[in-house]
């Protein structure tokens, strides 16, 4: 897809807010027809919203829910991945109500997965939930139905339920006014909050991070600048819509007077030659993905299969979320997709999180794609030589509050426009997070990351290591992050294991490592098994020096995951303990047994409760045969 649109500024127009920037893009002539959206759920169903449509349809909206609800109330958007998403969230800005995105339970509500549905409810209480019409008979089938959650069924029960159908296609008189200004603007101010996004749950329960609009442009408008976006740049997104990067994508879009084709998680993950596929037929420039979709496409892409072929020449920024990012899995794609047209410049490694609308840094610079590494890593900033003078990134001593040298590991602090408001109802966490501040110095109020970093080298590239939470210290005193012994581990069996599904973690003083088994349609002999966990053992040793005392082979789709791919090790761990994997072979090497033996009678007796039983080496037949 290419577009020339002349007599473009990249400094203007600036507005304090994302969605001033709609009526000012839709009223340009050669913006009429320009694709701001496409959803894409497969190369032969496309779905085109340009930029005078997307406008039009959300000043509709934004009319429709004026009239029910008032400024400044919370809504909640109970809606799928796609284009009525994208407009509900740009709608709710422009009707100055607080939006709260979150991913639809199944409305049989059975499985445990209304968990984070009655949090949002119960957090952030909202006066309406927008959902599409048929979600929505659902809902009310569920509660004209006997069921045993009566808690649920009263939070659905007092919500104001509004269809998307009836917002979008209400009979309101709405006159379309494309010149309004900031004047007269009646949305969401710079300073008014009006987004709720959860972190992701990676390291914890999710919490609700309240982003004024003023934070997220400014947040956009420096990722605009960072990947040198503008009106002829083409993203390709399957990102979950709902918070971080798949949200603010969204955002930057607009902000850019770009195109963005858009398609589901679920697509990508079921077929992910579909991303390769989009970036080929679109001539995508741009593309945010997480690390972990690098080796996954790789292994189950299909390079060579398909009628498209692949061509990823127009590709100028290749956008790496979700640390760890690995030198070693970054050059092993390029190295696989330089025949068709990758060039390794593309490469952008970057770092956000939730706390900071999303985008933070990148260590991308146009043309240039010589990165050094430290431990495996690659950086994601360039501290020495920054470009947003309102933007201040340190590292700093956990213990002192101090700044910490070069080259010595400590905690990653944002000074930064884009820094959100704080967590919804957690005054003290609050303060303890987004209000940092150095000891004995007069400094700007620091949003405190959780996440560990390192400064190295004369230009003074960042590098994120890990989470401070996750970090594990051993008997000898050296502390570790598990990412490490994860890679360790499933790069001695990467045929046997699944990528992205090992976990490493704690108990007691021993270090335990919980790793998937792939699918197999054949039977996998006991011995197999026993190899596979001995392997782990000598692999993990041999690479990071780190004495595994506990492995475990589980089901496929057993470690916890957030809906952005991150492992969840807290959970995993709770899981294992309270008996509530499938365990399909395990074995430790630690001489105290005294956690592993207790750890194995709760499992035992939870395993005899549900019906089903947790197999170790002594009574373990083949892997088909529990599958």
């Amino acid at each position: 897809m290419s577009y020339e649109y002349e007599n473009y500024d990249p400094s203007f127009p600036d507005q304090p807010v994302v969605d001033l920037y709609l009526p000012v893009w839709a009223r340009l002539p050669t913006f009429h027809s320009k694709p701001a959206f496409i959803w894409a759920q497969d190369l032969q169903t496309t779905t085109i919203l340009t930029y005078q449509q997307l406008n039009d349809t959300v000043h509709l909206i934004s009319s429709q829910l004026q009239a029910s609800l008032q400024r400044g109330d919370t809504v909640l958007l109970l809606c799928s991945p796609g284009l009525d998403l994208v407009e509900l969230i740009f709608g709710c800005q422009r009707a100055g109500l607080l939006s709260v995105p979150i991913v639809p339970p199944h409305p049989s509500f059975s499985n445990q997965n209304y968990h984070h549905l009655v949090r949002a409810v119960s957090q952030t209480k909202p006066k309406a939930a927008i959902a599409h019409s048929h979600y929505i008979s659902s809902i009310r089938r569920y509660l004209s139905s006997p069921h045993n959650n009566t808690k649920l069924a009263h939070m659905l029960q007092t919500i104001h339920w509004i269809s998307i159908d009836h917002v979008k296609h209400g009979k309101a008189v709405v006159t379309v006014n494309n010149n309004r200004d900031s004047l007269t603007y009646s949305g969401c101010e710079a300073g008014e909050v009006y987004l709720v996004q959860y972190t992701s749950g990676a390291t914890g329960v999710p919490k609700p991070v309240l982003v004024t609009a003023g934070s997220a442009a400014h947040n956009v408008r420096a990722a605009r600048k960072a990947y040198d976006l503008h009106p002829n740049s083409t993203i390709v997104s399957w990102l979950p819509q709902y918070h971080d990067c798949g949200l603010m994508f969204l955002l930057l879009t607009i902000v850019s007077g770009a195109t963005c084709v858009l398609t589901s998680p679920n697509a990508f993950i079921k077929r992910p030659r579909l991303w390769l596929e989009l970036l080929s037929e679109f001539k995508a420039t741009c593309t945010p993905v997480p690390s972990f979709t690098l080796p996954l496409v790789i292994k189950r892409g299909g390079i060579h299969q398909g009628a498209l072929p692949i061509n990823l020449s127009t590709l100028k920024n290749l956008i790496i979320i979700n640390e760890p990012i690995y030198r070693d899995s970054v050059e092993e794609f390029v190295h696989t997709f330089s025949p068709f047209g990758l060039s390794p410049s593309s490469i952008s490694p970057s770092y956000g999180l939730a706390e900071n609308c999303t985008f933070v840094s990148t260590a991308w610079r146009n043309c240039h794609s010589d990165f050094p590494t430290h431990n495996k890593l690659l950086p994601v900033a360039r501290l020495g030589n920054v470009e947003q003078e309102d933007v201040e990134i340190m590292v700093v001593n956990e213990e002192t509050l101090e700044p910490s040298e070069d080259g010595v590991e400590g905690e990653i602090w944002v000074a930064s426009p884009s820094n959100a408001s704080g967590y919804l109802g957690h005054p003290s966490l609050t303060r303890e997070v987004f209000h940092g501040r150095l000891r004995n110095m007069v400094s700007k109020c620091f949003l405190r990351t959780g996440d560990k970093g390192i400064v190295k080298g004369e230009k003074r590239y960042l590098f994120v290591t890990g989470r401070c939470q996750d970090v594990m210290e051993l008997e000898n005193g050296e502390k570790v992050h598990p990412h490490y012994i994860e890679t360790a581990a499933y790069n001695v069996c990467s045929k046997l294991l699944r990528g992205g599904c090992v976990a490493a973690f704690k108990v007691s003083a021993m270090v335990v490592v919980v790793a998937e088994m792939q699918r197999f349609e054949k039977d996998v002999d006991v011995v197999v098994l026993k190899w596979v966990c001995e392997k782990i053992k000598a692999g993990v040793w041999k690479k990071e020096k780190v004495e595994i005392g506990w492995v475990v082979l589980v089901k496929s789709e057993s470690v916890p995951k957030t809906t952005s791919g991150k492992l969840q090790r807290g959970r995993c761990k709770e899981k294992l303990l309270a008996g509530e994997m499938v365990i399909l072979m395990e074995m430790r090497f630690e001489k105290d047994v005294t956690v592993f033996t207790r750890a194995q009678n709760v499992r035992e007796e939870a395993s005899e409760e549900k019906g089903y039983e947790n197999r170790s080496l002594s009574c373990m037949d083949t892997l088909m045969s529990l599958l």
